[in-house]
């Protein structure tokens, strides 16, 4: 925890000088404030029940002291209430950014195994409490301290035995609170792994709403919706059952503490060893006495939501990226593509079966090669150890003669182009969505890459050509249309490796038909690896290899392998 609390005041350090500004005129608030009961009793004591000499004169300037103590009470409460929450919201703002930094460098591995609605509940849902806690946390913890201690100071010198007797509560007061706050402060954590589990599901069935709505199954989603909701509503009830408790317990300790003074004040002036000018001044002050017990259990049920989110959010930055630059990493210029597997395995976990086992591969710069197998055999993971979107689990895999892991993973993945069967593009325009290809490219060079995908015609065909909106993931084209998008994004990127994950499996033939003529002038001097799907659009292929139980089974090109028939034979035959 001492770690998680030097991180958590570290937040602090960029407003270090807005933050002292806060405290100052907190602390000058909180001790104005302390002031307005003494001015109360020095005029029921000595102007009411003293000397009348000059009593209105007395009044009016104890009266005129009061407006500006409240005037400064009121300028510093605005100032820490505007700036206050202003700066909570900066290091929101903060922490919320570099959570969001920190997920661009998780692989995918961890993503593999994580749900989406979790990981945008943690970046949205659980910072929002942290506002409150930067601003109110040491901001109330120090000034109601301090009000707490200059009350409870100026009432002992009023008279100590009846302090004494008012401050006996305390201690129960404090177990009873402890008690009850760690009860709440379970339950808020678990409130939001539940909020993580509703956005989860919402993700999940928003996403494929076309695929719930093509089978009808809305009834489905609504029934696993309700049943998050309603796990989220049993939590909100615990919550709320133990803030209750904590509340009124201390209603009640605090409204005990006003009995007993009133009971043994009214005793006290009987036995004439309390004036009626300091049970009234007692009076007034058992507000700013009960008034920090309030606040201090309200700040501890925040401290116990805000620290429930920060926990939360630790948990994510303290899970290193399996995937990261070694200290003598370099760039790399001028690659030629060159690509070799030594004894190169692979396994998602320790305790799984290994994906891949001693392959041994060397693609030549500027070769042709496909993978082909039956589906899970390992083709793609192959593929996605190249660019180190997964990080091998035994041997190594060079680039020019260097291996990858000695390269910066940013100058590594500049040099690979990928273009999936499944294509995903962004919420924005046609022209945005081509140019994530290389964000400094012209917009004369974009359209030059989208006439060599085939896609400039159809571009010109819609509603705003080139700054029209495709919608969430491009919803508003066909299937074709996106690939030839996708296929624009790494003509505009130039790189000198190329993979195809089946990109043109999932199209009609048409569609397949003007891609793949994309494809081969996307192929053109550049090492390219393609996983083939079927297997007649890889015959011209310089090489064909044949992955079968985690190895390299056969490779040759069609003919050689045909007259083998061994395995591409049976599956060229299906």
């Amino acid at each position: 925890m001492n770690l998680h609390f030097k991180k958590f005041i570290s937040y602090y350090k960029p407003y270090l000088g807005l933050f002292v500004s806060i405290i100052i005129c907190a602390f000058l608030a909180t001790a104005v404030a302390l002031l307005f009961p003494l001015c109360t009793r020095y005029i029921t004591q000595n102007v009411l029940d003293g000397d009348r000499t000059n009593a209105m004169e007395k009044i009016y300037i104890t009266g005129a002291v009061m407006i500006l103590l409240l005037i400064i009470h009121i300028l510093c409460n605005s100032f820490v209430d505007y700036r206050g929450h202003t700066m909570g919201a900066m290091m929101e703002r903060d922490m919320r950014m570099e959570l969001f930094e920190h997920y661009q460098k998780l692989s995918f591995r961890f993503y593999d195994e994580q749900r989406i609605g979790q990981l945008m509940s943690r970046i949205t849902n659980d910072l929002l409490s942290l506002t409150e806690l930067f601003h109110h946390g040491p901001e109330d913890l120090i000034l109601h301290f301090v009000r707490f201690i200059g009350t409870f100071t100026i009432l002992f010198f009023i008279n100590a035995k009846l302090t004494l007797t008012v401050f006996a509560f305390l201690p129960f007061l404090g177990i009873y609170s402890f008690y009850f706050n760690k009860r709440v402060k379970k339950a808020f954590k678990t409130n939001y792994e539940r909020i993580g589990d509703i956005d989860s599901q919402v993700e999940d069935t928003l996403s494929g709403i076309r695929v719930v709505q093509s089978f009808a199954n809305e009834e489905i989603e609504i029934k696993k919706f309700s049943r998050e909701n309603e796990h989220f509503m049993e939590n909100r009830k615990s919550i709320y059952k133990n803030e209750s408790i904590l509340y009124q317990g201390v209603t009640a300790f605090t409204q005990l503490i006003t009995i007993t003074l009133v009971i043994v004040g009214g005793v006290s002036i009987v036995n004439a060893s309390l004036s009626l000018a300091d049970l009234i001044t007692f009076l007034l002050y058992i507000g700013y006495l009960i008034e920090p017990i309030h606040k201090l259990t309200h700040i501890t049920t925040q401290y116990q939501e805000g620290i429930a989110s920060f926990e939360r959010f630790m948990e994510m930055m303290e899970i290193h990226p399996d995937i990261q630059d070694s200290m003598d990493a370099v760039d790399i210029k001028n690659v030629q593509g060159n690509v070799m597997f030594k004894n190169v395995g692979f396994r998602y976990e320790i305790n799984l079966e290994p994906v891949l086992n001693d392959v041994s591969l060397e693609i030549h710069a500027g070769e042709y090669v496909a993978l082909v197998g039956v589906s899970g055999v390992g083709k793609s993971t192959l593929c996605s150890l190249i660019a180190r979107f997964y990080e091998v689990s035994e041997g190594e895999i060079l680039l020019d003669g260097i291996n990858i892991k000695d390269i910066r993973v940013k100058s590594l993945r500049k040099n690979i182009g990928v273009v999936q069967q499944e294509v995903y593009l962004f919420a924005g325009t046609v022209f945005e969505n081509i140019r994530y290809g290389n964000p400094d490219a012209s917009r004369e060079e974009i359209m030059e890459a989208a006439k060599k995908a085939n896609a400039h015609e159809f571009i010109l065909e819609l509603p705003n050509q080139y700054d029209t909106n495709i919608g969430q993931r491009g919803v508003k084209l066909s299937g074709g249309q996106k690939q030839r998008l996708s296929i624009a994004r790494v003509f505009l990127k130039n790189p000198p490796i190329l993979i195809l994950d089946e990109a043109t499996s999932a199209l009609d033939n048409e569609s397949e038909k003007v891609i793949r003529d994309s494809l081969e002038d996307l192929a053109k001097n550049r090492t390219t690896i393609v996983i083939a799907h079927r297997l007649s659009t890889i015959q011209n292929a310089n090489r064909i290899l044949v992955v079968k139980d985690g190895r390299i089974k056969e490779q040759g090109n069609h003919e050689e392998l045909m007259d083998q028939k061994g395995t591409y034979a049976q599956l060229y035959q299906v």
